[in-house]
């Protein structure tokens, strides 16, 4: 009986390490900081983009909720990308839009290279309307991004997108 009971115990700690190493963050080689087209001129990364409904990024940003929730492919310009990992984009209808929508990568499965700028993206996934911490508005700082709309306490209301995919093709 005892025996049993140990070999339980153990069985159980096993899953709990092995949960634990699945939770943490991937990391990006170094081949995922760097633009690698390939040879129709794109870079994939994430899950293969599916049959999801094209919608215009200009009208999500004007009508946000509208879109929250719902999976779609959207298309825009690389305005600015996460300088360290390449963890995170944002995307604008156009480069010289003021207004932009935070991209993040499903999981934090997957990344962009580092020098995305200036790249067109058609991207799938589902859009939200998050407030972010003034300790992620920090963070998202140090790594390049740029906020305009800053409230009192540090906080930043913003449009986001969680892409399960997205490819990446240079501007012409």
């Amino acid at each position: 009986m005892k025996f049993l009971l140990a070999s339980v115990f153990v069985i159980a700690l096993s899953f709990g390490a092995f949960a634990q190493e699945g939770a943490e963050k991937k990391k990006p080689t170094e081949a995922d900081k760097v633009a690698a087209f390939d040879s129709k001129g794109k870079i994939s990364r994430g899950e293969a983009l599916g049959d999801s409904e094209m919608v215009s990024l200009a009208k999500v940003m004007k009508n946000p909720d509208k879109y929250a929730g719902r999976s779609v492919m959207v298309k825009g310009f690389v305005v600015r990308s996460c300088k360290k990992e390449g963890c995170w984009a944002e995307l604008a209808p156009s480069m010289d839009s003021k207004t932009t929508v935070r991209v993040k990568f499903k999981d934090h499965g997957f990344f962009i290279p580092l020098k995305s700028e200036g790249f067109k993206a058609k991207a799938e996934g589902v859009f939200s309307v998050k407030v972010l911490s003034k300790e992620e508005v920090d963070h998202l700082i140090e790594d390049g991004s740029k906020f305009e709309n800053r409230n009192e306490d540090g906080t930043v209301s913003e449009i986001s997108f969680l892409a399960s995919g997205i490819v990446l093709t240079k501007a012409e």
